[in-house]
C-alpha cells in the first residue's frame, strides 16, 4: 500500500485522469477527497473505492469555497491540481474572454488551491517529514508547440513555472512540488474535442498520428506516475516537469 495513511485531495475527479487518479490512489491505501464542479459525476466513487474516496462539490475558480474547504479538512499529505481546460485556436482567434478563462482555470485555480491548502500541508510535513503537490501541465504547448494550442500551451507553461517556484520556496520545509505532462490521453474531454471537429474521423486519426507509439494514452498509462509522485518513493524528486508522452518529445 504505497499511499497508506495519506490524505490526498484531487480536483477534477469526475472524469478522465482526475477520476482514474482518485481510484488509483485509493487502491494504494490513501484516503482521497475527490472534488469536482459536477458532483453528479462522482456519485459512484465511494462504492468503487471501498469507502476510501470522499466526494465533495468544488468550483476551483471560487476562492471562498476553496478557503472554506481547506478550513474544514485536516491537513493534506498530497494535493493533485488536475482541473483544466483545452482551448482550440491561434492567437488571432482567442478572445480576451477565452484567454482570461483559460488562465483562471488552468493556472490561477492552482494558485488559489495552494494558498488555501499549503499552510496545513507544511504543518503536516513537520510531523511526517514530507508532503507532495502535483500540478497538471501538459506535453502540448508547455514542452512542445502544437497548432491551435496557444492559450493552452501558455497556461501550461505557466503551471511549470508555478511548480518550480513553489518547489524552490518550500524544499527545505519538506514540501515537494512537481508537474505532470501527459501526451494525448483518451479521455471524455478529448472525445468531446474530436466530436466537435469538422471531420471527427480525421481528427481522431490526427491525434493518434502525433503519438509515435501509434496510439492514444489511456488514463491507466498516467496514474502510475501520479501515485509515484504523491508517494514517499519520490521523496528526492521536486521541481520537475515529468513527461508521460509516448515518445512525442524524443
Amino acid at each position: 500500500m504505497r499511499l497508506k495513511d495519506k490524505r490526498i485531495l484531487i480536483s477534477a475527479a469526475g472524469q478522465g485522469i482526475g477520476r482514474a487518479s482518485a481510484i488509483a490512489c485509493a487502491a494504494e491505501g490513501a484516503s482521497v477527497i475527490a472534488v469536482d464542479i459536477d458532483a453528479g459525476k462522482m456519485t459512484d466513487l465511494p462504492e468503487v473505492s471501498g469507502g476510501r474516496i470522499e466526494t465533495r462539490q468544488l468550483d476551483v475558480r471560487d476562492a471562498d469555497a476553496i478557503a472554506g474547504m481547506a478550513a474544514d479538512l485536516p491537513p493534506l499529505d498530497g494535493l493533485f491540481n488536475c482541473a483544466g481546460f483545452v482551448h482550440h485556436g491561434t492567437v488571432l482567434e482567442i478572445s480576451e474572454e477565452d484567454w482570461a478563462f483559460s488562465l483562471d482555470l488552468n493556472v490561477t485555480s492552482m494558485y488559489r488551491m495552494l494558498r488555501a491548502f499549503l499552510p496545513g500541508m507544511l504543518s503536516r510535513a513537520e510531523e511526517t517529514g514530507g508532503v507532495a503537490v502535483l500540478n497538471m501541465a501538459s506535453m502540448a504547448g508547455s514542452i512542445k508547440g502544437f497548432p491551435n494550442r496557444t492559450a493552452y500551451g501558455a497556461t501550461k507553461a505557466a503551471v511549470i513555472g508555478l511548480t518550480k517556484g513553489v518547489a524552490a520556496d518550500f524544499v527545505k520545509q519538506g514540501l515537494r512540488c512537481n508537474a505532470l505532462c501527459p501526451g494525448t490521453v483518451d479521455t471524455p474531454s478529448l472525445r468531446g474535442r474530436i466530436a466537435s471537429a469538422a471531420d471527427p474521423v480525421q481528427a481522431e486519426k490526427d491525434f493518434i498520428a502525433r503519438q509515435p507509439m501509434g496510439r492514444l494514452a489511456t488514463v491507466d498509462d498516467i496514474t502510475p506516475l501520479v501515485v509515484y509522485l504523491l508517494s514517499d518513493e519520490s521523496r528526492f524528486v521536486t521541481g520537475q516537469a515529468m513527461l508521460v508522452d509516448g515518445g512525442v518529445t524524443i
